[in-house]
């Protein structure tokens, strides 16, 4: 899963950009009346006070739930055909005690917490094969083969040699704030980074750099948690990339890895080893909003269907194909999707569970990355656009907008494109659940899809007339639409171009996404509720 070290994003976007934290749930409120970018969901639930809104599931595909979290618990999907923990396919659609959902990522000797990305898996696999070829004796088929493996591994180094160079960055910040943890008490306060004795020239940048992010609501702890959750996914990320995945996944999954058409494998371990980011997710969609604990989530109506599918790292084409058919046979009408990866060398299997999906009416919400980059220009995976360069219509794809709106309205870190990013939501600062009944504040286009799936779920349950495509129409026609020029998105990218005197680029929002704005509940329900008035 293409996390992007998120809670480091959020560090590296206030050392960089100096945005203050935004206002606790600040993605529900209203442009208009609050002067906050949110959807305006509270104004939209008053209108819709005498209408009784349709239960609607939703899956979410992802690393994993906390399915007993406070805010979440009663709002989870449960399989009422299916009897809990007796080892039996009781509803006979091929998955055993499948209550909450399933793990396609785990199996009887375990569970997937990290993998490979897809670059360093086809790397794997062709290196094998290729490393001591003689290439003079290649078939025209092998040498084209062999061309591609060359570029894999160009892709595959180059990868490892950013990601090294990121840890290498990460742990000068990490040493620093051990120096200052032990040149005090031991512990990390404000009050002990300021007294904080610099010994090296380092040390005094440093000192001054990271002092700057406390004028801009970020505490100490949370910095140095965020370094930590930085450098542990990185280190991770290095040494899986570093070996041959498909043996680990073979053992502790058991399925038959060049067989794409197995769909009957996996648990029902929804939770898995490390839930923060499904969690965080569900709780944006759906978290209790009338409990007076914890956040609000956007939608009142929604069953949490869990699908677990998504590893730290790249997920396999097969899962997601096989999460998606699972989640529409078992009754999911919306299908969040927060994850992304650089290539899918098995695009056709995915694609073919898309369109099953779109079959059965289905609406797909995906995140479109966090790189900063065009996605006419880098295509992200999954996607839209099929083989045959059509278009699913039932797809919205989502940037990450921050809550003030200036300049910096559009995320620092989010993918954009004119053509294939419909809208951008709410996904800079979101609190929300994480696993072991805690909250805490995320970034990312991941955070951002879910607000979009969680309005998708409102109109769908308080309007099931609407059909997926219809929906997606009334999102993109109800945006809250932003004229004034944004910088476009690039988070070290406008700090160079301002250390050269020059000033960032920027554009209006309607050259970023296809709508020219960012979603907004109260503006659809209030043209739903016009065109559904009595004439």
């Amino acid at each position: 899963m293409k996390k992007y070290c998120i809670a480091f994003i959020l560090l590296v976007s206030t050392f960089v950009f100096g945005q203050k934290k935004a206002p606790d749930n600040w993605q529900l409120m209203n442009p208009e009346s609050d002067k906050v970018i949110g959807i305006g969901s509270e104004e939209a639930y008053k209108l819709l006070k005498d209408k009784t809104p349709k239960k609607v599931i939703v899956a979410v595909i992802d690393g994993g739930v906390d399915i007993e979290h406070e805010d979440l618990k009663n709002v989870i999907w449960t399989n009422v055909n299916e009897i809990p923990d007796n080892g039996i396919d009781d509803d006979k659609n091929g998955y055993v005690d499948d209550v909450h959902g399933w793990s396609f990522i785990g199996g009887k000797n375990g569970d997937i917490n990290y993998e490979a990305t897809e670059v360093a898996r086809n790397y794997h696999r062709l290196n094998n094969k290729y490393k001591d070829a003689d290439t003079n004796t290649f078939s025209s088929v092998q040498k084209n083969e062999y061309a591609e493996y060359l570029k894999i591994k160009t892709a595959f180094l180059d990868d490892q040699n950013q990601k090294k160079q990121q840890l290498l960055s990460i742990n000068v910040i990490a040493d620093f704030l051990l120096k200052v943890k032990k040149q005090g008490d031991g512990s990390l306060t404000k009050e002990s980074f300021n007294a904080f004795v610099p010994q090296t020239d380092m040390d005094k940048r440093l000192k001054r750099f990271l002092k700057l992010t406390f004028a801009f609501g970020l505490d100490v702890n949370e910095m140095d948690s965020q370094i930590s959750e930085g450098k542990n996914q990185l280190e991770n990320m290095l040494t899986y990339n570093s070996i041959n995945t498909d043996s680990i996944r073979s053992y502790m999954v058991g399925d038959d890895l060049n067989n794409n058409n197995e769909r009957y494998y996996g648990n029902n371990h929804v939770k898995g080893p490390d839930a923060l980011h499904g969690t965080h997710v569900a709780g944006i969609i759906a978290a209790i909003r009338d409990n007076n604990i914890g956040i609000k989530g956007v939608a009142n109506n929604v069953e949490i269907m869990v699908v677990r599918a998504v590893p730290n790292g790249d997920e396999r084409d097969k899962d997601i194909a096989n999460a998606i058919y699972y989640a529409v046979n078992n009754g999911a009408t919306i299908i969040n999707m927060s994850f992304g990866k650089d290539c899918s060398p098995d695009k056709k299997n995915v694609e073919d569970a898309v369109k099953y999906a779109v079959s059965k009416d289905v609406l797909l919400v995906h995140a479109a990355g966090n790189e900063s980059a065009n996605n006419d220009l880098k295509l992200t995976y999954p996607n839209r656009v099929t083989n045959a360069n059509s278009v699913i219509p039932n797809w919205v794809e989502v940037g990450a907008s921050s809550y003030k709106p200036g300049k910096k309205l559009i995320g620092a870190f989010s993918n954009y494109s004119k053509n294939r990013v419909d809208l951008f939501a709410p996904g800079v600062d979101i609190y929300s659940t994480v696993a072991d009944n805690k909250y805490k504040i995320e970034s990312g286009t991941s955070m951002a899809a879910p607000v979009v799936t969680g309005v998708s779920a409102v109109l769908r349950g308080y309007f099931p007339e609407l059909k997926a495509e219809q929906i997606r129409e009334v999102l993109m026609k109800t945006v809250f639409v932003y004229n004034k020029p944004v910088e476009v998105p690039g988070l070290f990218k406008n700090k160079i171009i301002k250390k050269l005197g020059r000033k960032p680029i920027k554009n209006k929002v309607s050259e970023l996404c296809i709508s020219g704005g960012i979603v907004n509940l109260n503006n659809a329900v209030i043209e739903l509720l016009k065109f559904n008035s009595p004439k």
